[in-house]
Order: C-alpha cells, then structure tokens, then sequence
C-alpha cells in the first residue's frame, strides 16, 4: 500500500516532466519554421490562399463601402445599377447548377457498386437526420431560455399578407416535385398546387308547414379548391431523385453504361473547369452583393426591441449549431481536427454568406472539399448534391425558432404536444425548402399551420429575414460539407475495396489517399504530360 503511494507522485512527476520536454521541443521547431521562413514562403502562401483572402477582402470591403454609402440615400434604380456586378455572380453560379448537379450525382452513383452506394445513402440519411433533429432542438431550447417575444405586438409594422397554404398540400407537393411528369420541364419549373374559387349551387326541399309551401330552394356558396399550379425554379428533388436512379442503372449496366459514364464524368470535368474561372470573378460579384444590400436595407435602429431580441436568438441557436455542434460530431467520428477542415471551406462559406444560396454556393463547395480537403469525388458527388436539396439544418433550426418567437408575441402559451409538433413540422419542412434565398418563409407557413398559429405574423420578422438568411445559409453549408468528410470517414472500407479500375484523376493524390479516387481517365489521358491541370 505504501509502495503504491510513492509509486504514483513519482509517476506524475515523470508525466509532467515529458508533457514539458514536448512542449519545450514543439516550441524549438516551431521557432525554427519562423527563423527560416523566407520572402517566397510568404509569396507563395499568398498565391495558394489567394481565392480565400480575396473573398475575405471582399466581404469587409463591402460592409465598409455599404455603410459609407447608406447616408447618400441612394434611390432603388441606383441600388440595382450599383448591385449588377453581384446579380451576374448569382445569375453565373445558377447557370451551373443544373448541369453541375445532374452530372455530379450520376457520375458519382456510377462509379459506385449498388452495395457501397447503398451503404453510402444510409450513412448520408442517417446523418442529415441526426443534425436536423439536433439542430432543431437547439432552435427551440434557446429561444425558451431568451424569450425574446415578451413585450407588446404594437411595435411591429405590419407587412403585406403571406400566402395561405395548406400543410397536406404542401406534403404532396413535395411528392409530385420528386416524380416530376416532364424531366425538361423540371428543369426550369416546380409544381405548385394553387387555390382558386368555385361556387357550389345546393338545392334544398322545404317541407310544407304553417308558413310555407312545399318547394324547393337553391342556395349558392364559395368554396375554396386546390388546383394544379407551378412556380419558376429548378425542381431540384425530382432531378436528384433521377440522377440517383439513373446513375444506379448506368452503375448495373457494366461495360455497356460505360460511354455514357464517360459523358456525364467528362461533362462533370468540363463545368468544374467553368467553376475555377467564375471563382476569380467571385471576390468582385460578393462584394457588391453584400455593399448593396447593405444600402437597401432598412434603418436599424428604428428595429424593436422585440426583433433585435430574436436576431440575437437566432444567431445564438445558429453559432452553437455551427460553432459547437457540427465540429464536435466531426471530432468525435472522424477523430480529425474539425477547424483545419473548416479552414479548407472558408470561400465556401464566404460565398454562402454574400449569395444567401446554398444551390448557387454548390459549385464553389465541390471546389473547395476535393482541393483543399482532398475529399473523395465519389462521395462529394453523391452527398453534396442531395445536402445541398434536403440537409437544411440551419433552416430548420430557424423554422422551430420562428414559429415559437411568432407564439410568444401573440401571448400564446405552446403545451409539450405543440412544441413536439413544431419540431417535427420544422425537420419535413426544411426538406422541402428548396435551396433558393429565402425559401424559408414558405415553408414557415406549413409549421405554423400546424399548431394554429397566425401565417400572416410571418410578415413580422420579414425586416430581418434577408440578413438572417445569409447566416442560415451559411450553416447549411457547413453542415452539407462536415456531413460529407464524415460520409467518407464512415465509408473508407467500401471505397477502398473498389475494382482497380477506378483509377485517380489526379495522380498526386494518390499517395495521399488510402483508397483511389474516381476515374478521369481515357485513352487521350495518358498522352497529356504531367504537369496539366487535372484538378476537379
């Protein structure tokens, strides 16, 4: 017992001693690296991160110029005049989704046997699932904690009427959205169900008593039916739900899907190329985007107390989610620095925040994730697509934050079952929350249909939606990204055991890799000398 004792100080004085030595030595290296750092170190650190330090000049440059600007009270034609480099930078990623997201999925789907694809989609599913649930959770205990909807309702302006909706409605919708009848036509349009008025003629018979005759009366009343409608945008479910089946197939079809594979691989190559050009327009268009939203919003400081009180909630609920929660999932399964990957994201999400589009961010995240984290093809291919459509955490935790501030305004007090209730609505209608700027609000209408809430006090946080966008959008993001570094954590076995003949389209990063990357190549490849851009 005695032995024991001296045993152990001795044993914690030797503990410390080697936990002092390695600081010691970490500390010697790393003042060699800094004694040794020379002018084209720093040159060169600045030509491989210039995309990121770029967009980061953009963005405080254009709250700095927005701010100057505000007091000249420029007129809405002048904003938009002043705002055009940003609408070509969303006008120039749009134009790339659509091939970008078709061509990425089915190449992705079919470079993959149906067995590790399956395993791959449960993995995707299983953690899209996990951080919605967690981040609605997070919505809805931080705005109970703040409560920033105590006070009076007369201090909001009211804003014009939201549009009705039905939630069963918007249910289906989303169904036929995933089985679109015309695939050009999803392109370009999503279906929409529409509400029109129709007058129903009821005849009614009247018995004969003191007071009239027998006879018959026709009495006419309005009712309200839904009818098939559309609305302008890419339907993105249906054309992901296509892609994957469509990959699938090509994957089974062996030797004979082999050509169109090439197509859609090459294809995939060609927008990525287009995507490396746009990014160094990026920096500019983000600038003017932010710097003009900036002048066209309204005066600050006539907000209330009321709507500071929910932006400070939900960037609150937003940064615990981003800042916390993700990181630590990522740490936790993948046993990997979550901040280094982060790091690797940062024009990614730089982007997201100036575009307030997770879809138009989509080609800039494919980007960073294969370059700067080296992330698989084929699971980028396959995750950030279907992210990007339906893994909309910052949504959702925005959505179930919403609808509770929106219940405490109108002194409505939500019982277990209600809250429950907005939770689950909030997780399906972040789903169907197409990955356009501000599709959230629709949606917020299904989760405050289902607890009886007012949809017309939507109108109320609407002052402060576009900013609070950005942010969400930015969680999404991450969100979409993390999940796509844990997918290829989790699968490394699956995509490891591929055949040889997947081979890596870029031959640098093979030793890097425990496992080959997607195939680039052709018979034209090997002729191409080594040193040509084969990066995407």
């Amino acid at each position: 017992m005695t032995q024991s004792n001296g045993e152990n100080p001795q044993r914690t004085r030797s503990g410390l001693h080697r936990i002092r030595d390695g600081i010691q030595s970490r500390s010697l290296v790393a003042r060699k690296r800094v004694e040794n750092v020379t002018k084209d170190d720093v040159k060169g650190f600045f030509i491989r991160n210039a995309f990121v330090l770029l967009t980061v000049a953009a963005v405080i440059i254009g709250i700095i110029l927005g701010f100057a600007l505000r007091p000249y009270k420029m007129t809405y034609r002048e904003v938009k005049f002043f705002s055009f480099p940003g609408e070509l930078l969303m006008r120039m990623l749009q134009m790339l989704v659509l091939p970008l997201l078709v061509s990425s999925l089915i190449s992705g789907m079919a470079a993959l046997d149906s067995r590790a694809s399956g395993k791959m989609g449960m993995r995707a599913v299983v953690y899209y699932t996990t951080t919605t649930v967690i981040a609605v959770f997070i919505g809805i205990v931080v705005v109970l904690i703040i409560h920033p909807g105590k006070g009076s309702k007369d201090e909001f302006t009211k804003q014009p009427q939201i549009e009705q909706i039905s939630p069963a409605d918007a249910f289906l919708d989303l169904m036929r959205n995933m089985f679109p009848p015309n695939i050009v036509e999803a392109c370009t349009k999503q279906f929409k169900t529409k509400y029109a008025k129709r007058v129903v003629h009821v005849k009614m018979t009247v018995n004969d008593t003191l007071f009239t005759l027998n006879g018959s009366e026709v009495i006419s009343r309005e009712e309200m039916i839904p009818v098939p409608g559309s609305v302008n945008g890419v339907n993105a479910l249906g054309l992901v739900v296509f892609s994957i089946c469509f990959g699938l197939i090509i994957s089974s079809m062996k030797e004979k899907g082999q050509p169109l594979k090439d197509f859609f691989d090459c294809l995939n190559e060609a927008i990525m190329r287009l995507v490396a050009i746009i990014m160094w327009y990026a920096p500019i268009g983000i600038l003017f985007l932010i710097a003009g939203k900036i002048v066209e919003m309204d005066d600050i400081t006539t907000m209330g107390g009321q709507l500071g009180m929910y932006t400070v909630t939900v960037i609150c609920g937003l940064s615990i989610h981003a800042i916390l929660v993700l990181p630590t999932l990522y740490f936790v399964i993948t046993r990997k620095n979550p901040f280094v990957f982060i790091a690797g994201l940062l024009q990614a999400l730089i982007t997201a925040l100036g575009t307030s589009s997770s879809s138009a961010t989509l080609p800039i995240t494919f980007k960073c994730l294969e370059e700067n984290n080296k992330v698989d093809k084929r699971v980028t291919r396959f995750v950030l697509p279907v992210g990007a459509t339906i893994n909309m955490d910052g949504t959702a935790l925005y959505e179930a934050l919403a609808a509770i501030f929106i219940a405490q305004v109108n002194d409505y007090d939500l019982n277990f079952g209600q809250i429950l209730t907005i939770s689950i609505t909030a997780t399906a209608a972040s789903i169907g929350a197409a990955g356009i700027p501000q599709a959230g609000l629709v949606t917020m209408v299904i989760v405050l249909t289902s607890v009886g809430l007012p949809t017309d006090d939507i109108s109320l946080i609407i002052a402060v939606d576009w900013f609070l966008d950005r942010l969400r959008t930015t969680t999404n993001v991450l969100g979409d990204s993390i999940g796509a570094g844990i997918v290829e954590h989790l699968s490394r076995h699956e995509l490891q055991n591929k055949d040889p003949e997947v081979g890596n389209s870029v031959v640098e990063e093979a030793d890097k890799k425990p496992y080959k990357l997607i195939s680039q190549e052709n018979e034209y490849e090997n002729e191409r000398p080594a040193d040509s851009e084969t990066k995407m």
